[in-house]
């Protein structure tokens, strides 16, 4: 299948774009620019910047995508978005490339629907799974894990972390981390309401887990227990290793605790990154 370039877009002689990508009218695609196989831009998007995108990413009109970091001390560097598979950058979303921190790079992985308007700020990574509500604004360094849903309009905090298939209500201002596995609710500093029980069935995650992180839910957000008093609650009773949800739920706990403001990333805020990218890994 031969490239699709409408008369009326621009696209680099130096761009990298595969063989079968469709590009719309009125669209940019600058010199540093990979498209991988199956990419289709509809009309008046641009993608600029040094923006690596995988396969059968789609991207609506007047997305923006590798555009310069919304930060005072950028320095014009060659930073980089990398995007990976089966995106969607519905209407007006726009994702902007990394700054000079961290590893350089704004990452956004597969299978992720980011609706209209919604903003990816720089050095975010977004994993896979992920669903970002129409007029979501994440600040720079924001981490979404696996499966998170953030309803309409909320705006997250640089450097916080929503947990792997955690949910956001509509509204909310979100200035802290969020727990993999729970639901959560409040237009100013939202709370932990209840679990994600819906996220959690749809993923294929076993009832006797379910229930097990329901009961953790209740321990650590109702009855106040210490980690500690969980962990040895949960081994004497299950006396065996905790199901990798359960433990992942905890460490998130703990780390947040240990970090700063709740944002177990914020105590990295300041640490140099070394060359291959050490200080992302510790963080993440």
């Amino acid at each position: 299948m031969s490239r699709k370039i409408s008369h009326l877009a621009y696209v680099d002689p130096r761009a990298e774009l595969a063989d079968d990508v469709e590009v719309g009218p009125f669209c940019y695609v600058g010199p540093r620019v990979a498209l991988g196989r199956g990419c289709r831009l509809d009309s008046h998007v641009t993608l600029v910047g040094h923006t690596i995108v995988g396969e059968r990413n789609r991207f609506y009109p007047n997305a923006v995508v590798g555009a310069d970091p919304q930060d005072i001390s950028y320095q014009e560097s060659e930073t980089e978005v990398i995007i990976g598979d089966d995106n969607v950058f519905r209407e007006g979303v726009t994702v902007n490339r990394g700054a000079e921190k961290e590893d350089h790079v704004t990452r956004i992985g597969n299978r992720n629907m980011l609706m209209a308007n919604s903003h990816v700020a720089h050095n975010c990574h977004i994993h896979n799974g992920v669903i970002l509500v129409n007029g979501v604004l994440l600040g720079g360094h924001v981490h979404v894990h696996d499966g998170a849903i953030i309803s309409g309009n909320c705006v997250v905090h640089h450097f916080s972390t929503i947990g792997k298939l955690s949910f956001v209500s509509g509204g909310c201002r979100v200035p802290h981390d969020i727990p993999p596995f729970m639901l959560a609710a409040g237009s100013d500093n939202p709370t932990i309401r209840t679990i994600n029980l819906v996220g959690m069935q749809r993923s294929g995650i076993s009832r006797e887990t379910i229930s097990l992180i329901k009961r953790a839910y209740k321990m650590l957000y109702r009855e106040f227990k210490t980690l500690d008093e969980i962990r040895e609650l949960f081994s004497t009773e299950l006396e065996t290793v905790l199901p990798i949800e359960l433990a992942s739920l905890l460490t998130f706990i703990d780390q947040q605790r240990k970090g700063r403001m709740g944002r177990a990333r914020e105590a990295f805020r300041n640490t140099p990154a070394s060359a291959d990218g050490s200080k992302e890994r510790r963080a993440a």
